[in-house]
């Protein structure tokens, strides 16, 4: 992975979320759809380093430091481990995995940090914008998304 470019995008992913998207009433969460990029489309080692320190950004930008860390980490590697046995490559399965993560990590912080937030409303505006970002995602990290398709045996 290009370490370089992960650190430009969790930084600018990490001032729109904080700077430009706190102005709108929809509001996706652009480091939840990273989780879920780089687990999908990450070997497994760099999906966990990359869920922990997405999740460590989300909690520069929170009301507190330590629930979205541990809750991203968590289902970042649950996600990256998931990968190995089911295929999340088309955009509605991408959509749902985006939604189940969000609502899931959004309810763990909750029971952690015991601050209210609509998890639900960024979990659903989360799944719907995120896989159409996933293809402009891997161009700039220069991840080739058809790496692991399946070889077919043409008769």
């Amino acid at each position: 992975m290009r370490w370089y470019r992960f650190a430009v995008l969790v930084l600018l992913a990490t001032v729109l979320q904080a700077g430009f998207l706190s102005n709108f009433t929809v509001k996706p969460d652009l480091l939840l759809i990273l989780l879920v990029f780089f687990a999908v489309y990450s070997n497994t080692s760099e999906a966990i380093i990359s869920s922990f320190t997405i999740g460590f950004a989300a909690d520069l930008i929170g009301p507190a430091m330590g629930p979205q860390t541990i809750s991203f980490g968590l289902f970042g590697t649950a996600l990256a481990y998931l990968h190995q046995v089911i295929a999340i490559r088309k955009m509605p399965y991408q959509a749902l995995v985006i939604f189940a993560t969000g609502i899931l990590a959004g309810t763990m912080v909750h029971l952690l940090n015991l601050i209210y937030s609509d998890i639900f409303k960024a979990a659903l505006y989360s799944g719907i914008v995120g896989p159409f970002l996933f293809l402009p995602l891997a161009w700039w990290m220069r991840i080739k998304t058809n790496r692991f398709r399946r070889n077919r045996i043409m008769r």
